[in-house]
Parts: C-alpha cells; structure tokens; sequence
C-alpha cells in the first residue's frame, strides 16, 4: 500500500465499529451473567481466583491492573456474602489461604451454568470452519493491536497496563 493510499476506508471504518460494538456487548453479556447469580464481574473473577489454587490478592492485582485496596474490597465483601473464607497460613502467619464456601461454590456454578447456556446459544449454531476463520482472524487482529499498542507505548516514553478499550487502542 503507499503512503497516499487511504487506510481508513469504510469497510476498514465498519470492521472497526463492528469489532467496537462485539466488545461493548462482551463486556454487557458478562455483566448479565454476573448478576444472574447475584455478583459483579469482579466478584466473579475473584471467586474463580480463589477456586483456583494459590490465590494472592496482590498478584491477582497486578494481573488485572487493579490496587490491592480494590482487590480487598472485593474480598470483603465475599466475605459478608458468606462466599469465601480465609484463614492464617499454618506455615507463615503472614500469608493468608482462600477457600470457596460451600454458597460461593454454588455461586460459581451459577454463573460457569449461565455462561454456558449463552456460548450454546450464541456460538452453538456456528460452522467448525467458521469458527475457525473467527479465531484466525482474531489472532491475527490481536497481535497487531498488541504490537501497534506496544510500539505506541514506547514512541509515547509511558508504559501502560495494555487494558484499553478497543476504541483508545485504534
């Protein structure tokens, strides 16, 4: 392509507003999963954490580019909820363990049994080959998105934590 050729086409245009709007209703559908078994997304992603093994509040932080204090609040209020227990180390009084209550296992099967019924219900009806050019072609879209955000940072003197919306990052 040369430097006079535009890029910004209007298929380029409506790919981008349809990519725009795939994202907006990710984030809306997983809003609605949360809520159906009475939680927020954050409190989904800590209660999957903490069934996991190993779970650090500050790593999981760092994971989610998010403050320990934000991380804190989450758990707090699993723990007013009845959904998780914590307990001192037996071996380092320091450290913390995290368990899922007997409620907070019900709670996230709630959840992993409400996204299930939507990826059948959306992704059920779709071709093997079309889901396989979907994941291609996503592949292929999220390493230039994260090399063009990478060398933006860089051209930029700032390092970010990588979570943009769509929209900042194009």
């Amino acid at each position: 392509m040369s430097p006079q050729t535009p890029v910004a086409t209007p298929d380029t245009l409506r790919a981008i507003a349809t990519l725009q709007r795939l994202s907006d209703l990710f984030v809306e559908r997983r809003e609605q999963v949360a809520r159906a078994a009475g939680l927020t997304v954050a409190q989904w992603q800590v209660l999957e954490e903490i069934g996991g093994e190993h779970f650090m509040p500050s790593l999981f932080a760092r994971q989610r580019a998010t403050s320990a204090p934000a991380v804190s609040r989450i758990i707090r209020q699993l723990l007013d909820r009845g959904l998780v227990r914590v307990a001192v180390n037996a071996d380092d009084g320091r450290q913390r363990d995290y368990a899922l209550t007997a409620e907070g296992r019900r709670a996230l099967e709630r959840v992993q049994a409400e996204r299930e019924r939507a990826i059948r219900a959306v992704w059920g009806g779709l071709r093997p080959e079309e889901l396989e050019e979907f994941s291609r072609f996503g592949a292929r879209l999220v390493e230039r998105l994260e090399h063009y955000a990478s060398h933006s940072r860089i051209r930029s003197g700032r390092q970010t934590n990588g979570k943009k919306s769509v929209r900042e990052s194009l």
